[in-house]
């Protein structure tokens, strides 16, 4: 079987080596996607003001969508992979099934709700009239093609529970690379095709999808034989509540962000349309800066999970540690490398002195904390991990509304903007104290019950 050569290395193998060897492929995947995903908005900011804006609306819903896609890839990875640890490869690859069936009645059930809601939705956003069509274009076909986005997720999350992250990061890769080119063509129309503007844009994204649902739908099935019908001793119920039971609060704490960032740019908001722009800019130097820290926050769970399945709880502390010190000194190199380069970027992003002054002022304050966020997303998912969903949902709750927002909105009222990234950075620093406490007295009770049942 394909499997169990990587399913042996996960647990028997140098543990620093095995991450870095799973980490690598999924960097690479995702910085692939985000300059992707970065050419889509280039396209489109073509079509002119309005167009772009429309775009923008669509994110809030189209990631609400994703984060249940999202929560639900979490649930899988740590369902099979704890199966996997303990020997049971048929219910591992039952699980596999009906993960996909499963998420793609949930995403097709929100996606109708979605399709029928288009303009009560956008509306309470904020949608103006003149942007409306525009959206109504994208998110009708986006709606109707969101089951095709959620099956190479789900199915990503099955090949890496299985210590395959190098397919994931070829299908991510090769997606994004289809889209890319597809854009401009059905954009601005090329020879017999005609220009279809915003709607071209998200067909692109659903041919590409579905490219990548036949190819992952072909590896698990026929190639790898990762998925299988056959209940074998298990039942369907019990196969769906063990998904839905990390899933869907792993899909809550996902939610959460967006929830989280609204209300730090409405704090921001009021120091003007400048402080908004600069932390715009601050956002983006975030999801590059942070990108290690997620490829590792997925390549961890399945590691953790197939050898909590196994009971080897030692392997899972030591893993957890060398993950954290890691994240501690790559994000200390980032800020070096950020701070160096702060004079640049800030040239480079904005054309006013203001805006430039306080995205260096970012720069200097926030970054220093990443290390900490990243204590923070290892140690979520690795509970998530262990087949404790609520412990990393509450976690979640913790950071963003005990610390973060309340540590920024506190500074900003002593110091301004510049009191406002100090505060949300100590918030980071806190919220990473109680992870990391949290989690080693989880991992020591696992360690005891271990011992006392042998």
């Amino acid at each position: 079987m394909t499997h169990n050569s990587t399913h042996n290395r996960i647990l028997h193998d140098d543990i620093g080596k095995t991450l870095k060897d799973m980490t690598v492929p999924m960097i690479f995947g995702m910085i692939t996607l985000m300059m992707f995903n970065l050419v889509d908005t280039f396209f489109i900011s073509m079509l002119g003001t309005e167009q772009l804006a429309a775009i923008s609306f669509t994110f809030p819903v189209t990631f609400t969508v994703i984060s249940l896609a999202i929560g639900l890839g979490i649930g899988t990875s740590a369902v099979i992979a704890k199966a996997l640890g303990a020997q049971k490869l048929d219910e591992a690859r039952f699980d596999a099934f009906i993960a996909i069936w499963l998420s793609a009645a949930m995403v097709f059930a929100l996606s109708v709700v979605g399709f029928l809601l288009v303009d009560p939705i956008f509306y309470l956003l904020g949608a103006t009239s003149e942007v409306m069509p525009y959206i109504h274009e994208y998110m009708q076909v986006w709606f109707l093609g969101s089951v095709l986005l959620i099956t190479p997720m789900i199915g990503n999350s099955v090949l890496r529970a299985n210590g395959d992250t190098k397919t994931p990061s070829i299908v991510m890769a090769g997606s994004g690379i289809i889209n890319a080119i597809l854009d401009p063509v059905l954009i601005f129309g090329f020879g017999p095709i005609p220009a279809l503007g915003v709607t071209g844009a998200a067909v692109a994204s659903v041919i590409s999808w579905s490219v990548a649902v036949v190819i992952i739908l072909h590896l698990l099935a026929v190639k790898k034989q990762l998925i299988s019908h056959k209940a074998g001793n298990q039942s369907l119920a019990n196969a769906v509540r063990k998904i839905l039971k990390i899933g869907i609060p792993a899909a809550g704490a996902n939610m959460l962000t967006p929830i989280a960032m609204a209300v730090m740019t409405a704090i921001i908001a009021s120091y003007g349309p400048e402080a908004v722009a600069a932390y715009g800019v601050g956002s983006r130097i975030e999801s590059i800066a942070s990108l290690v820290i997620l490829a590792l926050s997925m390549t961890l769970p399945p590691f953790v999970s197939q050898n909590f399945g196994a009971g080897q709880i030692a392997r899972v502390s030591s893993a957890y540690r060398t993950s954290l010190k890691f994240v501690l000194g790559w994000q200390l190199v980032i800020y070096v490398l950020l701070v160096l380069a702060s004079g640049l970027i800030s040239h480079t992003f904005a054309t006013e002195a203001k805006v430039q002054q306080i995205i260096e002022l970012f720069i200097f304050t926030l970054p220093l904390s990443y290390g900490l966020q990243g204590v923070i997303i290892l140690t979520n998912s690795s509970f998530n991990a262990l087949h404790k969903p609520m412990n990393a949902l509450l976690l979640s709750i913790v950071r963003l509304f005990m610390f973060y927002l309340p540590c920024a909105y506190l500074g900003s009222l002593l110091a301004d903007i510049q009191g406002l990234f100090v505060g949300a950075a100590i918030g980071n620093l806190f919220t990473a104290a109680i992870a990391f406490s949290w989690f080693s007295r989880t991992l020591k009770q696992l360690a005891n019950n271990d011992v006392k049942e042998a």
